[in-house]
């Protein structure tokens, strides 16, 4: 039995909470296929490539998983997990930010990684019932504050 310890990677990723153009309080949603065969509603995200930074991996994500051209409003702020693999322990920081879309349509055709099997738009109150991660569903309250706030 091997006793030593995985080694740790760090991972960062980017994403978020993007609201319909037309001022509706939507929010686009990608599902997911988890481990299990079920699909996981959640926002769009994905790792930054090269020297891009956090806001322009969370602009790029979303084009490529939502068909959606987007900008930033503001921050949401980060979370922070960790987890296992058979070969390493994943330390991930996820950076969301609220988004508006721009311009585009809803489509998974130009996912790269083939990660989204769904898409749609989500009413803003429908949200926590919708999302399947605990970190997500805290952002969309503040998500909805901000919407209520406008």
């Amino acid at each position: 039995m091997n006793s030593r310890p995985k080694p740790r990677v760090e991972e960062t990723s980017a994403g978020g909470f993007v609201l319909a153009a037309d001022g509706s309080p939507r929010i686009a949603v990608i599902g997911r296929r988890n481990r299990g065969g079920r699909i996981d509603w959640c926002v769009p995200k994905g790792h930054l490539e090269g020297a891009e930074t956090k806001e322009q991996a969370a602009i790029r994500e979303i084009a490529e998983e939502t068909g959606l051209e987007a900008t930033i409003i503001e921050s949401l702020g980060s979370i922070h997990y960790e987890f296992s693999t058979p070969t390493s322990i994943i330390s991930k920081t996820v950076h969301h930010f609220l988004m508006k879309q721009t311009g585009g349509t809803l489509t998974i055709e130009n996912d790269p990684d083939h990660e989204a099997v769904d898409i749609r738009w989500v009413h803003i109150d429908l949200l926590n019932a919708e999302l399947a991660h605990e970190n997500e569903r805290k952002l969309a309250l503040i998500v909805q504050e901000w919407v209520q706030n406008q």
